[in-house]
């Protein structure tokens, strides 16, 4: 396989990685194992301005979001960054991805706010959506109280929570209620048919996530097979029929992570529908690649383009490096 040196010497310092479970018997067990990995990967005490819980009306109960203030933040505005944690929509929360929301504010300079949506398959499409959009209108009905910029609201995700990114920012477009002014889709899970109805080369998506876990992934949100033609609308973004007038958007991936091709169609797609599109693909990494070895150089070139992007997009300072404190 086709790895980054310092990747595979990661795989050979922690062998079980190749064959991590990630996806159990049941949705807690899966829940337990995936944030066991998260707490081994993650770095702790990560230094922040502040961070606090809030709390948002939701369409079927309270919204819990953690909000994150960097360290060398004054007393304006900032932009508002609407996080969406990954974990194949059925995993993952506000504190399997605390670190990261630490390093992303430090990083960008911006507010970052984090979102508890409910998870698959207890709640299934389109519950996880109606949150997160619920979440959304209220940051942005409240954005003065809030400290952020209404005029900068960009949203942001990884893995199923980029796919979460991507279902809102054509939601809030057809909505017309909130203008999303940026998505940053780290390695978006994005299309139900990867895995099912189309199969990568052997040598992609054989580890961490794999076409099995896909199928699980997406059948817990949609509540039947993935890959068929019923799909609801607007469930899976890469099945939508028309992109024009979305966010700019800026897509990362490794190029044996099992979304690249998906990631690469949607990232082409939006550009023929006129849609200011970055797209990075990562030689020689695999999903989740920039958590579980951040140190690698091709890590910390990738955090880097993800973090340049925003700024360009909002005009804040671009960065030759991520800050020492922030690795």
């Amino acid at each position: 396989m086709p790895l980054d040196p310092v990747i595979s010497a990661l795989f050979e310092r922690f062998p079980n990685l190749l064959t991590y479970r990630v996806w159990e018997k049941t949705p807690q067990e899966a829940r337990d194992a995936y944030r066991q990995l998260c707490n081994a990967s993650e770095p702790k005490d990560i230094a922040i301005g502040k961070s606090e819980n809030l709390e948002a009306p939701g369409p079927a109960r309270p919204l819990v979001l953690r909000a994150y203030t960097p360290v060398a933040a004054g007393g304006a505005p900032l932009t508002a960054i609407v996080y969406f944690h990954g974990g194949g929509f059925v995993r993952g929360d506000l504190d399997t991805h605390d670190a990261l929301c630490r390093t992303l504010a430090n990083e960008s300079g911006c507010r970052i706010f984090s979102v508890d949506y409910r998870l698959a398959p207890e709640t299934r499409f389109p519950g996880s959506l109606e949150d997160n959009y619920a979440a959304l209108k209220w940051l942005y009905d409240n954005a003065e109280e809030l400290g952020a910029d209404r005029s900068r609201f960009a949203l942001a995700g990884e893995s199923a929570g980029g796919g979460h990114a991507a279902m809102l920012a054509i939601a809030a477009r057809d909505r017309g209620e909130v203008p999303v002014m940026f998505q940053s889709l780290v390695y978006p899970m994005l299309d139900d048919r990867t895995g099912s109805m189309r199969q990568p080369p052997a040598h992609i998506g054989t580890f961490l996530w794999t076409r099995e876990y896909n199928r699980q992934g997406w059948n817990a949100l949609l509540g039947k097979s993935p890959g068929g033609s019923d799909a609801p609308a607007g469930s899976v973004p890469s099945r939508v029929d028309n992109l024009a007038g979305l966010a700019p958007a800026w897509i990362g991936v490794g190029s044996l992570d099992l979304f690249v091709d998906e990631d690469v169609e949607y990232a082409r797609r939006l550009i023929n529908a006129g849609v200011s599109t970055e797209l990075l693909v990562t030689p020689g990494a695999y999903h989740g690649f920039d958590v579980l070895a951040p140190d690698a150089s091709i890590s910390k070139q990738f955090k880097l383009a993800r973090y340049n992007s925003l700024a360009r997009a909002f005009g804040l300072k671009q960065l030759e490096s991520i800050p020492e404190t922030n690795r």
